[in-house]
């Protein structure tokens, strides 16, 4: 194992140094102690994807209450903020197969280390996506080692079989939002029968994600829509789902008066060319605000995609100079490229949350976003603090576009009930202290339920299910390298890089 330790520690929060071992009885009770938290993520690059956010600004926050973190991560490692006391991240390395610049990679002999990597190099030569489950593998075997290090454990999506049973402390579990719905949006933008097939197999580890979290006992989600698609898509009972929140970093997305808009500038995050993040309907509505504003132009905070439908419309709207990307930026230049927007735009179909519509309100930059899943609860209504569309409308997309560029005192007020919408409901000091609300609950659950019963899920074992079919080496161990759509390979290499 390597690890790596930021030690931390804010003018504002307490000191935490090294907490000793929790007392099984006596000593402090369990609802005021300092925690000692792991805080679990496969995949934890901030700069383009909100798992990564999340794990970030949770785990500085949790720090800031005098928790202890651990985060457990997996490549691209998680980053996380320095100078708190307790907040240290430990590497829990996989084969790192989708790392640039070679993604698909297959392994040298000399890297393989046990069984579990040969099951990730497996899954990964039949179109699947291994990292969910060999995570947890991995995942389990270093938590059952450290048994006693950790008072909870905190998984953020990963879902896997490896974390049912006993893992050494009581779990609890974020959902952000069902796969299944970036699934079926990807399966109904398909066009052939090929990407279907490359499309189901891989996110075939759904199926493994489905079975795990109907027997989780406590679950956290970030919004009432992802609750409510969490019961009707994984099967998950209503009275172990919770709502917490996620927030904005507000003193860092802030507004900016030294900052100048530029005008026609349009600012939306895109981490991935992906149906579910709808860019290629605001290429498609940026072509016709240009109609009447010829200096609108668009930013796109992600990598700019080779091929896809957001290059093919890119090209044939004639929109190559209107259309910049910028990826691995710092987090002062996203601020200030957010603040220089006339604009901000969260063009998705389904959001379980949406952290750029939070991020751009708490800068003050007048928003339009679709009514895409959770987005209206972060937003808020159309005309009071946002601009509200259809989600997959281009032409609605456009004239909101065409409103706001038009109409500098409208901007002004919707940027500054945005900001006030956001300070008042979607701070990370908000939401940590929501889940370690959760946190005291399952621990308070795990000391009534004892020993025997303290980590596992409600099911019939506390044993792991065997892994799901589709995610296991071919029957007698072959694996032989099977063709894949170049069209969804370059998907998910967007995806799976992150």
């Amino acid at each position: 194992m390597t690890a790596e330790a930021s030690q931390a520690g804010s003018p504002e929060g307490p000191a935490s140094p090294g907490f000793p071992a929790a007392p099984a009885q006596g000593g402090a009770p369990i609802d005021s102690r300092p925690l000692r938290i792991a805080l679990l993520t496969y995949k934890g690059n901030p700069f383009c994807g909100g798992q990564g956010v999340y794990v970030r600004h949770l785990s500085r926050e949790l720090a800031r209450l005098g928790h202890r973190v651990e985060v457990i991560g997996a490549q691209p490692y998680p980053v996380l903020d320095e100078g708190y006391d307790g907040l240290s991240l430990t590497e829990l390395p996989s084969l790192d197969l989708y790392r640039q610049p070679d993604p698909f990679r297959t392994p040298k002999r000399e890297e393989y280390r046990d069984w579990i990597d040969a099951l990730e190099v497996a899954t990964m030569w039949t179109g699947g996506f291994p990292e969910p489950l060999t995570f947890s593998l991995r995942a389990r075997r270093h938590l059952r080692a450290r048994r006693g290090d950790f008072d909870v454990v905190h998984d953020n999506q990963t879902l896997g079989y490896g974390l049912l049973g006993d893992i050494g402390a009581p779990l609890v579990t974020t959902i952000h939002h069902p796969i299944t719905v970036d699934r079926q949006l990807e399966l109904d933008a398909a066009e052939t029968w090929q990407r279907r097939y490359s499309v189901r197999r891989w996110y075939a580890f759904t199926r493994m994600q489905k079975r795990v979290a109907r027997r989780l006992p406590s679950v956290l989600t970030v919004s009432g829509t992802s609750r409510r698609e969490i019961v009707d898509h994984l099967g998950v009972r209503q009275d172990r789902i919770h709502v917490v929140h996620i927030g904005a970093d507000t003193d860092l997305f802030s507004p900016d008066p030294s900052v100048p808009r530029v005008p026609g500038r349009i600012v939306t995050t895109s981490s991935a060319d992906v149906p579910l993040k709808g860019l290629v309907f605001l290429v498609e509505a940026l072509a016709k605000v240009r109609t009447e504003h010829p200096g609108a132009h668009l930013v796109v905070v992600g990598r700019r995609p080779a091929e896809g439908p957001v290059a093919q419309a890119v090209e044939r709207y004639g929109l190559q100079g209107a259309v910049e990307f910028v990826k691995g930026i710092s987090d002062a230049d996203l601020v200030d490229l957010v603040r220089s927007a006339q604009v901000a735009c969260v063009p998705s179909l389904y959001e379980g949350f949406s952290l750029p519509a939070a991020e751009a309100m708490a800068t003050g930059t007048p928003l339009l976003a679709t009514t895409g899943g959770a987005i209206p609860e972060v937003a808020g209504r159309d005309g009071e603090t946002c601009l509200a569309v259809p989600p997959g409308d281009a032409g609605a997309l456009a004239a909101g576009l065409v409103r706001l560029l038009g109409d500098p005192e409208l901007r002004t007020r919707l940027g500054a009930a945005g900001r006030e919408r956001v300070l008042r409901h979607f701070t990370w000091a908000r939401a940590a202290e929501g889940t370690v609300a959760r946190y005291r609950e399952a621990l308070a659950r795990s000391a009534a339920a004892g020993p025997d019963r303290a980590t596992t899920g409600p099911g019939r074992s506390g044993r792991p299910q065997a892994p799901s079919p589709g995610l296991s080496p071919a029957p007698g161990g072959g694996a032989p390298a099977a063709p894949r759509d170049v069209d969804v390979v370059s998907d998910r290499e967007s995806r799976a890089t992150c």
